[in-house]
């Protein structure tokens, strides 16, 4: 067994079977440049090894392990061994660190028990169907929540390993390792790139067929007594019936498609946003802007200087 002197913490990477290896690889790039960036103005050199092994060695114990995304659909279910891996080196001090669907493995490894997480935005229906207890908080790109940090989308390992070097490097070594490779790590979350992508594969034919209507009527009035009325139900059994098809009410629908529309409009047009407010069913400019802001985490125009594709 070994142990680290506090001025060498220690990584592990874990490459497992159907890992990106862009992020393998990248993770251990980003560390290499950070030490070279820190230069003499600390002691501190970060340094890691790269696991490629299905069972890492459980004799080495790591300041902190990741296990990266992977592309392959792969959510680790048989890697029982893996898990209690995960499980030991997290009870024996190490700081247990996810990208992307890499949560998974943290997940079924049982450390995410009744704390906060990120994943993948797409991904989170599934992550909380497989762990109910988990406090997932898809939103965000980094959640640090101390001795685990967890990451969301695909290519939030770059955030992950940078927010690692911050740990252990310091902020002015994230700037300068941010300078050299040509990284923003500021000001993004999550839901600046989510996508509100309604399910229609339920059976409930009735409700489809509202929802469809909605996505060709966003501009129309939207209201339960409107809708209850074209699907000839009554509004109680079309909230009881929408929110079992959808898993959401009828409210927040609305506000989500709405929403989804005027991104569309805002990447894809020039139109301003009070006249896009208008198209897609608002009348108060002010509400729907703060309604924008509070489900993309933008503004309007913000989101259009990052998104627009005219």
């Amino acid at each position: 067994m070994t142990t680290n002197m506090p001025n060498t913490p220690k990584i592990g990477i874990v490459a497992y079977e159907g890992a990106q290896m862009s992020a393998v690889l990248g993770l251990g790039d980003i560390i290499d440049v950070a030490n070279r960036m820190a230069g003499t103005a600390t002691t501190t050199t970060i340094t890691y090894d790269v696991l490629i092994n299905a069972v890492p060695d459980s004799g080495v114990l790591y300041d902190a392990i990741v296990m990266p995304p992977n592309l392959t659909g792969a959510r680790g279910k048989a890697d029982e061994d893996l898990h209690q891996w995960i499980w030991d080196q997290h009870q024996k001090g190490a700081v247990v660190c996810s990208a992307c669907a890499g949560a998974f493995w943290l997940g079924r490894s049982g450390i995410l028990d009744g704390r906060p997480a990120t994943t993948h935005w797409a991904l989170e229906s599934e992550f909380k169907e497989a762990f109910p207890r988990v406090q997932l908080h898809p939103e965000h790109i980094l959640l640090d929540d101390n001795d685990i940090v967890t990451a969301g989308r695909v290519m939030a390992w770059m955030d992950l390993g940078l927010h690692l070097v911050r740990r252990w490097l310091g902020p002015e070594v994230v700037s300068r390792t941010c300078r050299q490779m040509l990284i923003d790590p500021t000001g993004r979350e999550q839901r600046n790139y989510r996508s509100f992508r309604p399910n229609l594969a339920h059976k409930d034919a009735v409700i489809r067929d509202v929802q469809i209507w909605m996505e060709g009527h966003a501009d129309s009035e939207l209201s339960i007594a409107v809708l209850a009325k074209r699907a000839g139900i009554s509004t109680r059994s079309l909230q009881r019936k929408f929110s079992n098809a959808t898993g959401y009410s009828l409210n927040q629908y609305v506000q989500e498609l709405r929403v989804e529309k005027a991104k569309g409009l805002l990447e894809l047009t020039s139109l301003p946003v009070s006249e896009i407010c208008w198209k897609v069913g608002y009348q108060d400019v002010s509400a729907f802007s703060r309604l924008f802001k509070s489900t993309s985490g933008l503004s309007a125009r913000d989101y259009r200087r990052r998104f627009q594709i005219v």
